[in-house]
């Protein structure tokens, strides 16, 4: 982008690189005159620290030849930052008013595109909107502090479908990213940690303390990190591997012929594929590998 870009109308900021990005106390200002109040609905706590904006927009690795989409913009802080390190972003927001809050300290930016929409038309969908743009946008990065109320389920769809991102770098509440980075034979390897699994590699990030946050919630927070996998299952073995995780995790505590009878048909068809693939039956799903679910997703 032009160095000369217009500056903010709020502030006189200077437009060139880093001034560009205006302090929270202009877009706390923004919301007040807005007469904005954030809603626990829809998950709306603004991170309002710079340096970890910075940090996360670091940390995603992106460059000027990436696009970008980030879900929940909020009022743009965080979107300031990414347009200023990627090529394209798309910026997804739900709520009109912070959209176009949004709009005016991205003004500057003529890399950036705001949808206003509700990312997740259902639980297991994308708004159409935003499906058919990505369509377009693809390959692209999520970068994102996403709205606590939404983020494994958006993740997760995002992850399946046939637009996924490249990477994802997220902030999310603790307890999620947990489950989103967890692997094989931690408490919080389940079905999601397992699906992601098979598209991602996954990390846990760095820790963002309530403080950093208004309104403050009370629960801690941390960047999970995934990268997309080049040996992703062909897509006529991921049906049959995400039928085996839904079934193997229904009854997470039962050993392997108890968990999978379902999938196998019965318990002496369960065991007798376990031997097949030297798989001790007494386990259970939480100490299946990304290996053993594949393997025996391929035993049908």
């Amino acid at each position: 982008m032009d160095s000369e870009a217009t500056p903010f109308d709020a502030g006189g900021l200077a437009a060139g690189s880093g001034a560009r990005r205006p302090p929270w106390t202009l877009f706390r200002k923004a919301l007040g005159e807005a007469g904005f109040r954030p809603t626990k609905t829809r998950g709306q706590n603004f991170l309002i620290d710079p340096n970890v904006h910075a940090a996360i927009v670091r940390d995603a690795g992106i460059g000027k030849d990436d696009r970008v989409l980030e879900v929940g913009a909020g009022c743009g802080f965080l979107s300031c930052h990414i347009a200023e390190a990627c090529g394209e972003l798309l910026t997804v927001e739900i709520d009109s008013r912070l959209a176009e809050i949004a709009q005016r300290f991205l003004a500057p930016y003529d890399n950036v595109r705001v949808l206003v929409a509700d990312a997740l038309a259902k639980k297991h969908a994308l708004h159409p909107d935003l499906a058919e743009a990505l369509q377009r946008f693809s390959p692209y990065h999520l970068v994102a502090n996403l709205p606590y109320n939404i983020a494994a389920p958006l993740v997760a769809v995002l992850a399946r479908s046939s637009y996924a991102p490249e990477s994802i770098t997220v902030l999310v509440q603790r307890e999620v990213a947990e489950r989103l980075s967890a692997q094989p034979g931690d408490g919080a390897w389940g079905a999601i940690s397992a699906r992601l699994a098979l598209r991602y590699r996954s990390r846990l990030g760095r820790d963002v303390g309530p403080q950093l946050f208004w309104p403050r919630p009370r629960v801690e927070s941390a960047v999970v990190h995934l990268a997309r996998r080049d040996d992703v299952p062909a897509e006529d073995g991921l049906e049959d591997l995400e039928r085996l995780i839904e079934t193997a995790f229904r009854h997470p505590r039962r050993q392997l012929p108890g968990a999978l009878e379902e999938f196998f048909g019965s318990k002496a068809e369960v065991g007798r594929v376990l031997s097949d693939l030297e798989i001790d039956p007494q386990i259970r799903p939480g100490e299946l590998t990304r290996t053993d679910l594949i393997r025996l997703a391929s035993s049908l």
